[in-house]
């Protein structure tokens, strides 16, 4: 089994800012929700909230946002060419993507992609609130770990050193930086 992680990874960018530029753009109201971002933004940097809370802090333009999931298809209509040949190239039928972005933003990508198994951050596509921890650094190792407890990571895959955690499950692991593939000497 191959694990990925998503964004800068296997996706040119990062999803989740393309996706609200994207939204901000097709629905302009959605910026009447930038003052509390701002807000959420300061509090993070003043370590007065979580990780966690500062991405409900933004996903809140989501109670603005009409059609949301109509959003998220078009969306991939356009990025979908975004996801690096070389992840194509080498696609395995039991392929996990894990990430940090939201599971309701991924499942559409996934399903284009044929990939079975997402493992991502479960926001409410209505409003934004987020049902568990953020998808990041350690909680994707326990997340990983509860869906798949018997299953050897083969090779793992991410741009990030946040990542480690899931990095040291895996036989091979690769940080990934624009188009080029490096071993990950952990």
């Amino acid at each position: 089994m191959n694990v990925y992680d998503f964004d800068k990874t296997i996706y040119k960018g990062d999803s989740t800012i393309d996706f609200y530029l994207y939204c901000v753009k097709q629905q302009p109201w959605l910026l009447q929700a930038m003052p509390k971002q701002v807000c959420g933004f300061i509090l993070y940097t003043l370590k007065q909230i979580s990780k966690t809370q500062l991405k409900e802090y933004f996903f809140s333009f989501l109670k603005y946002c009409k059609d949301v999931e109509d959003l998220v298809y078009l969306f991939w209509d356009q990025q979908e060419q975004k996801v690096v040949s070389w992840y194509r190239n080498n696609k395995q039928i039991d392929d996990v993507i894990i990430s940090a972005s939201p599971e309701f933003l991924l499942k559409e990508i996934c399903h284009r992609l044929d990939i079975q198994y997402l493992i991502a951050s479960n926001v409410d596509i209505k409003c934004g609130r987020f049902y568990s921890e953020n998808c990041y650094g350690m909680e994707k190792r326990l997340r990983f770990l509860k869906q798949f407890p018997h299953s050897p990571v083969d090779k793992f895959f991410s741009d990030s050193v946040s990542d480690t955690p899931m990095a040291e499950l895996a036989k091979e692991a690769y940080l990934v930086k624009a188009s080029k593939i490096m071993r990950w000497n952990l």
